[in-house]
């Protein structure tokens, strides 16, 4: 079953593993020391960010080093923009509103 992108950055351990390879390239084994997890928990959230494409594989010898799809998280951030757009026309609004109810209130 392919895994939903929102459950995959709902985690905070998947999010932590995004975080760090976008800086490098990792191996499971390489994760699992730096989260403190077994080989066999690490492969989970592996598998749920490749579902997803938030993560690739790429074969070097007998190791699997997994880089970030910033790709994948761009298109996620372009859909998202179209209701920050609508989220800073509201705040905006309401700051209009509440500056004009300030100036009111001292006059």
């Amino acid at each position: 079953m392919k895994q939903d992108i929102f459950q995959a950055i709902a985690d905070p351990t998947r999010r932590a593993i995004l975080t760090l390879l976008a800086i490098q390239a990792l191996t499971p084994n390489t994760m699992a020391e730096k989260f403190d997890m077994t080989r066999q928990a690490v492969s989970k959230h592996i598998k749920v960010l490749h579902e997803c494409e938030l993560i690739k594989p790429e074969h070097s010898g007998r190791e699997i080093y997994y880089h970030f799809n910033a790709k994948k998280m761009q298109e996620f951030d372009h859909w998202l923009a179209q209701f920050r757009r609508n989220w800073e026309t509201q705040f905006n609004q309401l700051d209009q509103l509440l500056t004009t109810i300030k100036k009111q209130e001292n006059e």
